[in-house]
């Protein structure tokens, strides 16, 4: 059996089916000292993910212009080539979860028979989902239906230039709105939280119940066995670096873009790559000291806080808004992306390129890059829970309350539009458009603030916890490897967000987003067959 002990780690409570190997966590790590610092580094995975992310940040701001076109050729290469993979994948990870959920295997409970959760539902959840969707929601809440709504409404709905889902509704305002949040809750409702959910529960089952290490590798251990020691689980945890690192960047570029537009909005700060620039400094300096704090003092109380905030500008919206056609549009919209998935989850024989490539493969990889980071977190927060419970609650809950802001926010903003006649809202560039619907709304400049905080607070966690787990990854499992190596981790996420950005702008981060997923889609496949052997010769 792998020795956990000493490494933040429980054994698992009550009868488990340990796995015995002769590994022991941190075996293959160098511990040494620069100057007062103390370092505990797994070799080779922390040198060849460091020093290769140091080369990419040096080499794209060297070569700012040439690396932006490559970038986009990237992006849509990959995103067109192989479109059909990203969603049958994300299809095979939520059938699983549903399976999860009724079959006996929900009895399982995560950390042992006798464990006890270590959260209350109220921490948990508000961690959770901070990491999960937090930026996006704020970027896309409003924007993501005025798109889709607008592209199913317009003429050319269904042409190959268009990028409205499925064939469109030209002409048609009733069912556009309909098509338009169908599509939007369909990229932010089950299937990225089963992304989330296959990897987290995989590193939740083979750390706290197998007594394996909290790493990607050790969720291969029934596939490769002693080899996931090996350079067979370097480059799986090495994968899952680049994955976390650039999917992390992408969204701090979004933050940042929104962040600089809100502030521009507000204060009149100007919007350039100098303000972008200077908000990620800042704001990664914010995490670096909630880095320090630890997990329940830092990543745990702005969670809390940032679940405040967003329930109070929920609130507010919900109030001043069309406040009827929000709650009852709350039910329509559940029902119609119900009605719409099946179309918009099939990956064959579909003619809506733009919107298919596009927006879903995007989505898909980005939520894939994201997954180690988001599932390692997860796992860290959910020992105790059965796995019916976690499946549940990591499932079924968030999407639910994407659905609510979704339709809150984006279907204010549709009203706005349709029964007002207010064009600032569909004029304004994608990262102004949630102020824009704000601005239309009482107390604007207040509750933009309140949004700027929102991003910038989410911005943080989603640096913090990112660069936990990035830690814990190359420190071999370690989960409380010295502070200094998450130092350096929040410090090159900021760097690279700010190189992509200068290198290419949101095509780059969503190009390294797309890039790093494919490759890690093939790993989450298998990581379901483990999962399935794993809980398989589990007690229940």
């Amino acid at each position: 059996m792998s020795d956990t002990s000493g490494q933040g780690i429980p054994a698992p409570e009550g009868p488990a089916d340990l796995i015995e190997t002769e590994y022991q966590i941190g075996q293959d790590n160098i511990s040494t000292r620069i100057g007062p610092f103390g370092l505990d580094i797994h070799n080779p995975v922390f040198a060849i993910s460091g020093l290769a992310i140091i080369a990419f940040v040096l080499v794209t701001l060297a070569f700012q212009e040439g690396a932006g076109t490559m970038f986009n050729d990237l992006r849509v290469w990959l995103t067109s080539t192989f479109d059909w993979f990203f969603l049958l994948s994300a299809n095979i990870f939520v059938l699983l979860c549903l399976f999860l959920i009724v079959s006996p295997y929900g009895k399982v409970r995560i950390g042992g028979k006798d464990a006890t959760p270590d959260y209350s539902y109220s921490g948990w959840f508000a961690m959770l989902f901070a990491a999960g969707m937090g930026i996006g929601l704020m970027f896309y809440g409003v924007s993501e239906p005025i798109s889709h709504f607008s592209s199913s409404f317009a003429e050319n709905a269904g042409t190959p230039e268009s990028w409205a889902p499925l064939a469109g509704a030209p002409g048609n305002e009733t069912e556009a709105r309909h098509l338009g949040m169908a599509a939007t809750i369909f990229h932010w409702g089950l299937h990225p939280w089963a992304i989330y959910a296959v990897v987290a529960l995989a590193l939740a089952l083979f750390s706290y119940n197998k007594g394996l290490p909290l790493t990607m590798r050790s969720v291969f251990y029934p596939i490769f066995g002693e080899r996931v020691w090996g350079w067979t689980g370097h480059i799986i945890d090495t994968l899952a670096v680049f994955a976390t690192l650039f999917g992390l960047a992408t969204s701090l570029g979004f933050g940042a873009e929104q962040a600089n537009a809100g502030l521009n909005h507000i204060f009149g700060i100007p919007v350039s790559d100098v303000s972008k620039v200077v908000l990620i400094v800042a704001i990664t300096g914010v995490a670096l000291l909630s880095v320090v704090a630890g997990l329940d003092a830092g990543v745990k109380r702005l969670s809390e806080i940032n679940m405040v905030l967003a329930a109070l500008l929920l609130a507010f919206v919900l109030i001043v808004g069309p406040t009827l056609a929000i709650i009852t549009g709350f039910f329509t919209n559940l029902w119609e992306y119900a009605r719409y998935l099946p179309e918009l989850s099939n990956p064959f024989g579909r003619a809506d390129d733009n919107f298919r490539q596009g927006w879903t493969s995007f989505y898909w990889a980005w939520w894939i890059s994201w997954s180690p980071f988001v599932g390692m977190f997860i796992a860290r927060v959910s020992r105790g829970r059965t796995v019916r419970e976690f499946i549940i609650c990591v499932l079924i809950i968030p999407s639910v309350v994407s659905v609510f802001w979704m339709t809150t926010f984006g279907g204010t903003a549709i009203s706005q539009i349709v029964n007002d006649g207010y064009q600032a809202v569909a004029d304004a560039p994608l990262e102004l458009k949630l102020f824009a619907m704000l601005e239309a709304l009482p107390l604007q400049t207040i509750t933009s603030f309140i949004a700027i905080v929102l991003v910038i607070v989410f911005f943080v966690t989603s640096s913090d916890s990112g660069s936990l787990v990035i830690d814990t990854i190359t420190a071999g499992g370690k989960v409380d490897a010295p502070v200094p190596q998450r130092v350096f981790w929040a410090s090159f996420e900021g760097l690279v967000a700010i190189a992509l950005l200068l290198g290419g702008g949101l095509g780059a981060l969503q190009a390294m987003a797309v890039s790093t997923g494919f490759p890690f889609t093939i790993v989450l496949l298998l990581a379901c067959f483990a999962i399935l052997k794993g809980l398989h010769s589990e007690p229940r």
